[in-house]
């Protein structure tokens, strides 16, 4: 959808959520971000609407094929979810504002906790591919912030803190609640790299030396625009790899899309967790 991109971002923004509440989107409760491998969840909610991002004013699909680029909007579990097949890394456009764009937009539409998720490299020498990772914290290695510019006011603060991004009371009641489904999380730091080009050995042991755990290419964004907003943040990793150099083999973006396939059901039971609790 052709749209006039000149227009001041919070104008954008405001339009598009009007544009998904005309197409039924309506005041959803949690919205979710898919991440690589993942997209499969989408089919469980109920009485879908789909628009693909293509038909959304300021919205266009990513380029990762991987990723199926629609919005999905239903009930599951009582709730009333939104959730975004495919996200915007910021390596596809150089453009931060562009990458935490669905982020903003489910802001604007009301959602009061986000469920962040991603496939990423485990750097921590002690855990092991295939497993769940909730997120406690992360570091931005991007070079870049989607808070950067004009603030907009009416969505929080010029210097909103970032203490308590990952909500601590949720990350314990989901461990809990996963444990008593016989189901791990670990919990750690992940780290942002740009990507697209998977992170070199001696980057991975700089990111273990200050303290992250995994590393992937995406959800830091999304993360601040939620937290900027004063809203619940859950992020789950799934564990897709160990990162460079941990193992002496080369990593591949099918390699991560497999892996996934492998842990579609442990990763839709967490989620279903985290949309509960």
């Amino acid at each position: 959808m052709i749209a006039d991109m000149s227009k001041p971002l919070e104008e954008r923004i405001r339009e598009t959520a009007v544009f998904l509440y005309g197409k039924g989107v309506l005041k959803p409760e949690i919205g979710i971000v898919l991440g690589s491998g993942l997209n499969g969840f989408a089919d469980r909610i109920e009485d879908p609407i789909v628009i693909p991002y293509n038909d959304v004013p300021y919205m266009e699909a990513g380029l990762v094929s991987d990723h199926r680029g629609e919005i999905v909007y239903g009930t599951y579990k009582g709730k009333r979810i939104i959730i975004m097949a495919g996200r915007f890394h910021y390596y596809e456009n150089r453009d931060m504002d562009k990458t935490a764009y669905p982020a903003r937009v489910m802001v604007a539409l009301g959602v009061k906790r986000f469920i962040i998720t991603n496939a990423a490299g485990c750097i921590n020498t002690e855990w092991n591919a295939g497993e769940l990772m909730l997120i406690s914290d992360h570091i931005n290695l991007s070079g870049n912030n989607p808070l950067i510019g004009k603030n907009l006011d009416s969505f929080g603060p010029r210097f909103p803190d970032m203490t308590y991004t990952y909500n601590k009371d949720l990350r314990e009641k989901l461990k809990e609640a996963a444990a008593g489904k016989g189901i791990n999380l670990r919990e750690g730091v992940y780290a942002m790299f740009t990507g697209p080009s998977f992170e070199t050995p001696a980057e991975i042991r700089f990111a273990r030396a200050i303290g992250a755990d995994a590393a992937g290419m995406s959800t830091v964004p999304e993360a601040i625009i939620a937290n900027h907003a004063g809203r619940e943040v859950i992020g789950i990793t799934f564990l897709s790899n160990m990162a460079a150099g941990v193992l002496d083999k080369p990593l591949t973006g099918e390699e991560v899309n497999e892996a996934a396939t492998h842990v579609q059901d442990i990763f839709a039971e967490v989620v279903d967790l985290a949309i509960e609790i």
